[in-house]
């Protein structure tokens, strides 16, 4: 019998509460969570507190968190910077259905970190903030058609929910007549149709659409990196040929900033690529992990609220979500946060060389080092429906290797490792992911090398895996 090396042997982690919440919730919450992306069955984790980059669960064990709550912990978990700041406004009160300074202040500095967002309005979600961006479009513009494409993730309304993330690529149907898939049920088949995907990094294809249905698009909206396949980047001169073409057609270019805002650059991937926009979406890291959202854009097309396009919330720029954004905004605007998480992700990438280079794995890094990917993949990726064609299982593996090791990247190889300041500070980060990385990386290749071959159909030969 073989057994593992010991440098690689996995702790058993105690989960005897977690698995007491779980009976506990599936009585009354569906999968247990208040999310589909959080239930795991039996290995769903239920969280007792973080502080910085580290994460506890509710039976104790201790996790270097690569997940940032999917992006908006651009600081770390309990910031004194910014709970301090939002303790002592939200002692003021918090919901009035009234417009308080804090909102004000937060938009300001969207508006002057972006340099090119005119005018701004708060919201709760980034879901919120995509529908509202996509209504606005289609009330200037005078026509219902958005654009869209295949993999990026625009939050979970109707009308973003197409050609989102299946794992069989033929359901897209084909690459030169994608089809508008609804992600669930649920979703009226009317919606579908105002949806038109689009592949991602495909100026050739983008160009015969707009030639086409030109006339009937009010926009595209597009993640400027495929934040659902792991951070996907555009190819050199994409976002500028798009942005050109939109122009061309009178159509608007909604970037969807959510994942990218205020953590690409101060001012989003706009500034990173050199875009100016007609709208853009925000939520995620411009609250450091509290509920705080916003859209934005060029005067002109904003011209349209208040009188012309419906637009509300109850909750919309509450007292708690704006002071988060101006405290948090704030730091990023003083202070050289961003560099400091940038440079971490790139200290982590050259470890993670280090790791992977002797093992003659065909691999390339994705998206940006404040969040980035793995693909094993020979050739870079450069649409969604290359994400097949990875080693997914092999990441997939090393993923829960790692969170057996005490580290918590998604379990999944279309979510980025998100990082934030708190990872650059005391506790030795980089070289315990480095090396929980190359633990979990080992274990994954031993147990594929101890792995039992399929069965041979009719008693031929067997192919090799295209893994």
């Amino acid at each position: 019998m073989t057994t593992e090396p010991a440098a690689n042997a996995v702790p058993d982690l105690d989960r005897t509460r977690q698995l007491e919440m779980y009976r506990r919730a599936l009585r009354v919450m569906p999968g247990g969570t208040d999310s589909n992306f959080r239930a795991w069955g039996e290995s769903t984790i239920y969280v007792d507190r973080g502080k910085g980059g580290t994460v506890w669960d509710i039976d104790g064990n201790e996790f270097i968190d690569l997940r940032m709550g999917y992006g908006p912990v651009i600081l770390g978990h309990g910031d004194e910077r910014v709970d301090d700041f939002v303790n002592d406004r939200m002692r003021r009160g918090v919901s009035f259905s009234l417009t308080s300074e804090d909102e004000v202040q937060a938009m300001e500095l969207l508006c002057e970190l972006t340099g090119w967002v005119d005018q701004a309005r708060m919201t709760v979600s980034g879901t919120e903030a995509t529908m509202h961006a996509m209504r606005i479009a289609r009330a200037y513009t005078g026509r219902e058609k958005i654009v869209k494409f295949e993999g990026q993730y625009h939050g979970v309304h109707d009308y973003a929910l197409i050609s989102v993330g299946p794992d069989d690529m033929s359901e897209l149907g084909d690459a030169e007549a994608p089809v508008a898939l609804a992600w669930g049920r649920g979703i009226p088949g009317a919606v579908a149709e105002t949806i038109i995907p689009a592949r991602y990094n495909n100026l050739e294809f983008l160009r015969q659409l707009f030639e086409r249905q030109g006339h009937e698009i009010a926009a595209i909206i597009v993640e400027p990196v495929l934040g659902n396949a792991q951070g996907i980047m555009p190819m050199p001169g994409f976002h500028q040929a798009m942005r050109a073409l939109t122009q061309e057609f009178g159509i608007l270019l909604i970037f969807d900033e959510v994942k990218t805002g205020f953590r690409f650059a101060r001012g989003g991937a706009a500034e990173y690529f050199g875009i100016t926009p007609d709208l853009a979406t925000f939520a995620k890291a411009m609250g450091n992990g509290y509920p705080a959202a916003a859209f934005g854009g060029r005067a002109e097309v904003m011209s349209v609220l208040p009188d012309k396009v419906s637009h509300g919330g109850t909750y919309a720029g509450n007292r708690i979500a704006a002071a988060a954004a101006v405290k948090t905004l704030t730091i990023l605007k003083e202070t050289n946060a961003l560099e400091t998480i940038h440079a971490t992700g790139r200290l982590i990438q050259a470890g993670l060389r280090e790791v992977l280079n002797p093992k003659g794995l065909p691999y390339h890094f994705t998206g940006h080092p404040s969040m980035f990917g793995i693909m094993f993949r020979e050739e870079e990726a450069r649409e969604y429906r290359d994400w097949a064609t990875t080693d997914h299982e092999l990441y997939d593996a090393i993923a829960l290797g790692m969170h057996a090791r005490g580290a918590m990247p998604e379990p999944d190889s279309r979510e980025p490792w998100f990082l934030c300041e708190a990872h650059a500070g005391a506790g030795d980060y980089v070289d315990r992911i480095v090396t929980i990385f190359s633990d979990s990386l080992d274990a994954a290749l031993e147990a594929r090398a101890h792995a039992a071959p399929p069965p041979t159909p009719h008693g031929g030969m067997s192919s090799p895996s295209a893994g």
